[in-house]
């Protein structure tokens, strides 16, 4: 078996990546759009849920720093 160099083995990296993409299951777009959906609403209510603690711990907080 003859010894690749980096081009050859780069080439073949390439060719396998090609492959394994070939299996994946992508999502349809509509299944896309849901997820999109989904995780900006999560993404939205964590930080308002962690802005109003960040907010009330400053707001108890604060009086004893000053």
């Amino acid at each position: 078996m003859a010894k690749l160099g980096f081009l050859g083995k780069f080439t073949g990296f390439l060719k396998k990546v090609r492959l394994e993409l070939r299996k994946v299951n992508w999502p349809s777009k509509n299944d896309l759009q849901s997820y999109t959906i989904v995780v900006l609403i999560t993404v939205t209510v964590l930080i308002t849920f962690i802005g109003i603690i960040d907010l009330g711990l400053s707001n108890l907080i604060t009086p004893f720093i000053m």
